[in-house]
């Protein structure tokens, strides 16, 4: 049986994206795990429309946003208050 293409440039191409997209995935899932930590270490209720939301995101610059607005939120669904503001207009 020739192997050879486990060996190729291609293959090897293949793998690395691979690589890339789970590291991305896993990067994303923690920063979706550090917004809702914050949000429960300050007690702070967290729907499940929320969590999903919040969840769902694999987008590192909006988690990243999100984060930093669970610190100083006053509830779950202000993290997500300039988006709504946009939405709005």
């Amino acid at each position: 049986m020739d192997l050879s293409f486990y060996k190729s440039y291609i293959s090897e191409e293949i793998r690395d994206e691979g690589r890339e997209e789970g590291r991305a995935e896993g990067e994303a899932r923690r920063a979706a795990e550090d917004v809702l930590d914050v949000l429960e270490v300050r007690g702070i209720d967290v729907p499940a429309a929320v969590r999903e939301r919040v969840v769902s995101c694999g987008d590192p610059e909006t988690l990243r946003r999100w984060h930093r607005r669970a610190v100083i939120a006053p509830s779950a669904e202000q993290i997500f208050s300039e988006e709504q503001d946009e939405q709005g207009e």
